[in-house]
């Protein structure tokens, strides 16, 4: 009976629109619609679930995109105008503890300010950017207080374009070397910021001044220098000549003895073989290039030869001997040829001026005439007071060749040796006062282009 049942009917097993066909009284027109509606409704459900899906999603993911672009936007506008308005008048801590750089320091490239120092300065602009310190005495100039001009040690014209001041900041004295921006030219100002840049490039040694900034954010540019107390060598020897000539007691640091002249020595020593290592030949070693602090430390400075001769072998010059020629070695007399040995040269006159108080070398010589009396094969004559291990090293830096010079290493040593047995109790005394004008003549500065310290 199942059997019958199931081959009589015609519709599949499951299939309802067959089944509904079969067992539908309805009329056929009506059962027509029904399976098409019914075949088709699937479909119908399908197609607009798709046409959400095409709608909807793109609509959804454009606005993600502009919602992230426009983020972006904002984020890169704010982060310019914080890095304008803010870094240059702000000191940030979390920068200063991870970059040790220096807010309100816009330094030329290549050049950081701070590469070897924690000092924290913010410079702030005023209200009249190119007002001149010499303007004020004991004044203030954004951070910088009691600005004052700094005097020369001798009465010509050192510098044309840069001006020096005495200030403090941030309870610290410093000098300000500050371009005048009124006579200064554009090549002027090129050769300022160079020179920072060179001077930064050398990093830190314990006995070369320390540069502790570089403001240009506003006009005129400045360099931050630490200050010396007894400022150059040259000019605290002859206070002491004055002090111990006229039997004056009140300037104890001025008592220079035997053993004061090694301990110095020994420092410039030092920085002359830190900067021969990072391959500098200073090329004007004198009393007028140290500068003296008021613990009697010695920091070698006067950089401005060997910053020439660098900028002018980048550009394919030839070099300009600007410094005194007195102090100067043969080979740099004759063929302009600076090297290591040279700088032992005129360091061996360096101790001269130290142990005789500040006396020129060869005082009895022209510039003119000083290479034709070393090729005659005479030498510097020893001073009186002079012990005669410190003229032997005087003698080991001035040979005529310079292969056969003390190298620094080995003059470091014998200055080492020399300071354990050198006296330290009897005070350097020299028998004529400073004549100021017969210094120049026998220094040669009438027949010297140029006098730059620092």
């Amino acid at each position: 009976m199942a059997n019958n049942t199931t081959s009589s009917d015609p519709c599949a097993a499951g299939d309802n629109l067959c089944s509904k066909k079969s067992s539908s009284s309805s009329p056929p027109h009506l059962t027509f619609i029904s399976i098409f509606l019914a075949s088709s409704l699937p479909s119908i459900l399908v197609v607009r679930t798709h046409q959400q899906a095409v709608i909807i999603l793109p609509t959804l993911l454009l606005f993600f995109t502009l919602v992230v672009a426009v983020a972006m936007v904002l984020a890169s506008y704010l982060s310019r105008r914080w890095t304008r308005t803010t870094i240059p008048t702000r000191y940030s801590s979390s920068l200063h503890r991870r970059e040790r750089r220096l807010d309100g320091i816009d330094a030329p490239p290549g050049l950081d300010p701070l590469e070897h120092e924690e000092l924290p300065m913010a410079v702030q602009k005023t209200k009249q950017p190119n007002r001149k310190p010499q303007q004020t005495t004991g004044g203030r100039i954004g951070s910088f207080r009691q600005v004052t001009v700094l005097p020369q040690m001798l009465s010509i014209n050192t510098y044309k374009t840069v001006g020096l001041y005495r200030a403090r900041m941030d309870n610290r004295d410093v000098v300000l070397r500050m371009l005048k921006a009124d006579t200064a030219n554009g090549a002027e100002k090129r050769h300022f910021l160079g020179f920072a840049s060179f001077v930064s490039g050398l990093g830190h040694h314990p006995f070369l001044p320390a540069l502790l900034g570089v403001v240009t954010a506003s006009p005129p540019p400045v360099m931050v220098m630490e200050e010396l107390r007894h400022r150059d060598l040259l000019g605290f020897l002859w206070r002491c000549r004055r002090v111990n000539y006229s039997l004056m007691t009140d300037e104890s640091a001025c008592d220079m003895t035997e053993r004061t002249v090694f301990t110095m020595a020994t420092q410039v020593a030092s920085a002359l073989d830190y900067l021969h290592g990072r391959r500098c030949v200073h090329g004007n070693v004198a009393a007028r290039s140290v500068l003296v602090g008021g613990d009697l430390t010695a920091k070698l400075w006067g950089l401005g030869s060997a910053y020439r001769r660098e900028a002018q072998a980048d550009v394919g010059g030839g070099t300009v001997v600007l410094e005194l020629k007195k102090w100067q070695a043969p080979e740099v007399l004759s063929r302009r040829t600076f090297s290591p040995s040279s700088d032992v040269w005129s360091f061996g006159l360096l101790l001269y001026e130290m142990i005789t108080l500040g006396d020129p070398p060869f005082a009895e010589l022209l510039a003119t005439e000083l290479l034709q009396h070393l090729q005659r094969g005479r030498h510097l004559k020893r001073p009186s007071g002079c012990s005669s291990s410190l003229f032997a090293i005087i003698t080991s830096c001035s040979q005529w060749s310079p292969q056969r010079r003390v190298s620094v290493a080995t003059l470091i040593e014998k200055l080492q040796t020399g300071e354990r047995s050198a006296n330290g109790r009897t005070v350097i005394r020299v028998s004529e006062p400073l004549d100021t004008g017969k210094y120049l003549r026998e220094a040669g500065y009438d027949e010297a282009y140029n006098y730059a310290v620092l």
